[in-house]
């Protein structure tokens, strides 16, 4: 009888064994499924996130852009602005762009234009509008001063220093200004406000890269800018921005800044550290540039992709997700686990869903028409989608930077050293 006794308690402690690892292994099982349960609930919660970016973006830009400027009074006058203006080299649109700065209705700005060299073919344009338009006050400052990594802050560093004007302006070559672009953003240079920027945007010109661009600016990048804006993040770009001087002089002037290749970024940092506010104007930035292709294009945006990954180190994980294809293959792999819905039926209407806000906002960033067909947009909306992830681990896998004549390293926190200095093989 012992022996069965003990036969019978190894029998039971076999079975309860038995048990005990089929329940670990359920526990695991559950584990697993309800993990992948919580991550496609994440995932949904991100997605509708994100069509609410989609509706505040238009709303917001249809409230904030392309606004007329309103006549002040004469007793409270417009301040007087320092503008400059860095160039390097020449295209076809040069020159009219250069135009507009000295044609604008503004009662009282200076232009500082600062040429790398003497043998700069720029340096010919600027002397023939400063002959043409002798009334404008504009200075030319050749060589730059070598005080940092970043070429455009050695270009502009002796106009800086020239500077007459507390409030300052930097302009790229490539922006075309309307009359009244500058009162629209001293307009909004309030009291408590010590950075005005323009959204990137660009001018109508013709052929399929110029479309491309301006669906991108009009759609991806407006997107994010808009929102970013409302929110008071910063975005700030530094193609078309004016600042307070003192500001930046008490952050050491703009050599301070010379470390790093997105200046305009640690710019407005700095500025919103002193307890100041930024925030764009209601003209975006029109970019006309007289050089316009495919692979110069991605390439531009991929250097921006690796600034931002150096700046903010987040973005390697939520700016991917934020892309039409990968977030809508994202979205119909959640909602299938949620609530076992056609994932292909859910990826087509979140493409479409995307594609038609997409040219609502386009429209609202253009306040015109468009020069391009319908056709043409789909041809470019969709080469854009579609090639966006692959720039965007072009950027994450080749951290180096082209930029001008010279290869730089990019290091976290987005200082910058140079690997290839300008004028050596």
């Amino acid at each position: 009888m012992s022996h069965q006794y003990v036969n019978f308690f190894w029998l039971i402690v076999a079975a309860a064994l038995f048990v005990f690892w089929i329940g670990y292994w359920l526990v695991h099982i559950l584990a697993i499924v309800y993990g992948w349960l919580i991550v496609a609930a994440a995932l949904f919660v991100f997605w509708i996130g994100y069509w609410l970016v989609h509706i505040l973006a238009i709303v917001y830009g249809k409230w904030k852009l392309h606004h007329k400027s309103c006549k002040q009074p004469k007793e409270t006058p417009y301040p007087a602005v320092s503008i400059l203006k860095p160039l390097t080299g020449v295209d076809v649109n040069l020159f009219s762009n250069l135009e507009t700065f000295f044609t604008m209705q503004y009662p009282v700005y200076e232009l500082l234009f600062c040429i790398c060299d003497e043998s700069d073919p720029s340096l010919m344009l600027v002397k023939k509008l400063m002959e043409k338009y002798p009334k404008i006050d504009a200075q030319i400052f050749i060589g730059g001063e070598k005080v940092g990594i970043n070429p455009k802050i050695n270009n502009i560093q002796l106009g800086y220093a020239s500077a007459k004007y507390e409030l300052f302006m930097i302009s790229d070559s490539g922006i075309r200004m309307k009359e009244d672009t500058l009162i629209d953003m001293v307009e909004h240079m309030k009291e408590d406000v010590g950075l005005i920027h323009q959204m990137p945007f660009v001018c109508d010109r013709e052929g399929f890269p110029a479309t491309l661009e301006k669906i991108y600016f009009g759609t991806a990048h407006a997107r994010i800018y808009l929102a970013a804006d409302f929110v008071g993040v910063n975005c700030a770009t530094g193609m078309s921005a004016l600042m307070r001087k003192s500001l930046i002089d008490d952050a050491g002037g703009l050599k301070a800044f010379g470390c790093y290749l997105a200046e305009d970024f640690f710019l407005a940092k700095a500025i919103k550290d002193r307890g100041w506010k930024i925030g764009i104007c209601s003209q975006p930035a029109w970019q006309n540039s007289g050089i316009c292709h495919i692979p110069t294009f991605q390439e531009r945006i991929i250097r921006w992709a690796k600034l931002r990954i150096a700046m903010v180190p987040s973005t390697i994980i939520f700016e991917p997700v934020s892309e039409c294809m990968l977030l809508g293959a994202l979205a119909a792999w959640s909602i299938y686990w949620l609530f076992e819905w056609d994932p292909l039926a859910v990826g087509l209407l979140h493409i479409l869903a995307w594609f038609i806000l997409d040219w609502i906002l386009l429209s609202v960033v253009q306040d015109g028409p468009l020069p391009f067909s319908k056709f043409e947009f789909v041809l470019g909306w969709f080469l854009r989608e579609l090639t966006a992830p692959f720039l965007f681990l072009n950027a994450l896998f080749r951290p180096t930077i082209r930029w001008k004549a010279g290869i730089y390293r990019l290091k976290w926190g987005g200082v910058v050293e140079e690997l290839k200095p300008k004028g050596k093989p």
